[in-house]
This record gives C-alpha cells, sequence and structure tokens, in this order.
C-alpha cells in the first residue's frame, strides 16, 4: 500500500528528539491545549525564516503575485484576499498565500520561488509535530495512542501565509473576524505585532507573541469526534496600525469531497460512548459537513450546531 505525503514525512521524522515526552509532560499538567506554547522541536531559525517567506512572497510586486491570484480550488498554491469575500457583508483586513501540501504529493514547483524552500521544510517538520500531537491526545481521551492519526486526522494539511498590514483605520474593520476553525487541529505560528484574541467566559483575551513559540488550537471536527470533550475556541485577529502583521497557519484537515472523499462519515468515537455518555452530536459525511461550510459566512456561529443532538 503506497503511503501518503504524510505518512512518509513522518516515517521520516528524528527518532533521536523525544518530543512526544514532552508533550506528554504538558499533558499532565492538565492546563488545557489552547494557547499552547512547548519546545516543539521545530528550530528558531526555521521559525524566522518562514515568517520571512511568507513577508517576501506578499512585498513581491503586485504583477508577480497575480500569477497565484485565483478563488479556483483546484490549484496548489494560490493567492487571494479574503476568502469570504463574496459571502460576508464586510471585508476583512488580510491577504493570504494559500498551500495545499497533503495528503496529495505537492510539486515544489507549483509554489511561489520567493518562499518554495522554506515552505517544503517548515511543513515537514510541522506534519512531525502533528502525528505526536495527535498521539498524545488520542492517549488523553483513553485511546490507542495511534487512534486519531487512524482515522487521518493528520493527512491533509494546508498552510496559510496570512500577511496583514497597517491599517489606517483599525476600528473600522477586523483582521480576521470571530470564529472556529472548521478542521482537526491548527498550528499557528505568529510574529511580534500581536493581535490575535480567543473568546475565553465570554471576554476577549489577548494571546502573546512568544519568541520561538508555536499555539494550538482545536477545530470543531475534532470537537465532534471526541463528542466534546476537545473544545473548539472562537478567535478573531484585530486589524492594527502597527504592521505588517505575519502568520501562518497549519490546517490539519480532511481532503475534500472531490477527491474521493465524500462518504466517508465522521461522529463521535464509538468507544467513547456510554449509556451514561451519550453521542451529542449526529454523524456526518465530508461532503455535508464541507458543503454547510461554504454556504456560511464566518462568524463565531460553530459549524456544528446543525449536527446537535
Amino acid at each position: 500500500m503506497m503511503l501518503t505525503e504524510t505518512r512518509k514525512i513522518q516515517a521520516e521524522a528524528d527518532s533521536d528528539y523525544d518530543l512526544k515526552s514532552e508533550i506528554k509532560a504538558f499533558d499532565d499538567t492538565k492546563a488545557g491545549v489552547q494557547g499552547l506554547v512547548f519546545n516543539h522541536g521545530i528550530p528558531i531559525s526555521v521559525l524566522n525564516e518562514m515568517i520571512d517567506g511568507v513577508r517576501r512572497f506578499h512585498e513581491q510586486d503586485t504583477e508577480v503575485k497575480k500569477e497565484f491570484y485565483t478563488r479556483e480550488r483546484s490549484r496548489k498554491a494560490l493567492f487571494v484576499s479574503n476568502f469570504n469575500l463574496y459571502k460576508s457583508q464586510t471585508a476583512t483586513w488580510r491577504d493570504t498565500l494559500a498551500c495545499i501540501i497533503a495528503p496529495d504529493p505537492l510539486d515544489p514547483e507549483e509554489l511561489p520561488g520567493v518562499c518554495r524552500d522554506i515552505v517544503m521544510d517548515y511543513s515537514k517538520r510541522v506534519i512531525t509535530l502533528a502525528f505526536t500531537l495527535f498521539e498524545v491526545l488520542s492517549e488523553a481521551l483513553g485511546l490507542n495512542p495511534s487512534r486519531l492519526n487512524d482515522m487521518d486526522c493528520a493527512e491533509g494539511l494546508i498552510l496559510l501565509g496570512h500577511y496583514y498590514p497597517k491599517c489606517p483605520e483599525p476600528e473600522l474593520t477586523m483582521g480576521t473576524s470571530c470564529h472556529t476553525d472548521t478542521n482537526f487541529m491548527t498550528i499557528l505560528l505568529q510574529d511580534q505585532i500581536g493581535g490575535l484574541q480567543v473568546l475565553h467566559e465570554n471576554q476577549w483575551i489577548d494571546v502573546p507573541y512568544s519568541p520561538g513559540a508555536l499555539i494550538v488550537n482545536i477545530g470543531d471536527l475534532l470537537q465532534l469526534i471526541s463528542n466534546g470533550k476537545f473544545k473548539s475556541v472562537n478567535h478573531r485577529v484585530l486589524a492594527k496600525r502597527a504592521g505588517p502583521r505575519i502568520s501562518v497557519a497549519s490546517f490539519f484537515r480532511i481532503q475534500a469531497p472531490d477527491e474521493g472523499n465524500a462518504t466517508r462519515l465522521y461522529g463521535p468515537i464509538k468507544e467513547l460512548l456510554s449509556k451514561e455518555n451519550p453521542p451529542i452530536y449526529r454523524e456526518t459525511s465530508m461532503k455535508d459537513y464541507l458543503s454547510h461550510y461554504r454556504t456560511q459566512v464566518i462568524d463565531q456561529t460553530s459549524s456544528l450546531l446543525h449536527l446537535k443532538l
């Protein structure tokens, strides 16, 4: 059987670095996952170069960037401003370079030359990290460590290089509107400008920049299959007079249904259910789940509300 691209990368990971032990130590603190900052094993030089690569792309001449500007989902690398431009009543203050890394192998020549090498390097490292995180999260649920990876939670990766220019009137717009992520998990790298906030007990809390840190967010799909044991979090990015703000979001997701995954069902994991812990969500196919999401405006409405039992 052929390995997917993410499985190949995970299999090639450096076994000398015991990242799992470090993450397990974090898990034992029972402090929670949102806003996780830890010694993840990716050199700070790689993180800095990833930020610089996104900056180089967005600060190119407009005519060069236009070659990648499209809203066609068939492209592996695309430049876009406001993903929901035609659905939302207001625009956000952000441009994005989106790179579809996995599950299908990506030809590096499809990536912009100014950031090609670092996108490939960083993606391999963040995939390895994701496999380890899903092992730890499986154990936290009382499951076999391989359970979430066996469900292909780390198989699909889209890397989003966000660029938030200086905003002359930040009170009139947002960098990113309030929303939850629809995927399994997001690993976020951000620069020192700040602006990311999470909603906690009806209060917006700043997520501060910490050099060398990565932030981990639980997505709606992981909340679904964990039957609510893990919670996705509402978050937003403020527009700011300072800038540009640059961040890199690694979205671990299921491949789109038009890529051969339309009928696969996802719902609460059976081993987590009992008479005392009945399912709180119904199963859904990826086709229906993504179709529902694509009809919504990006806002604070969870993509799971229509699946509640």
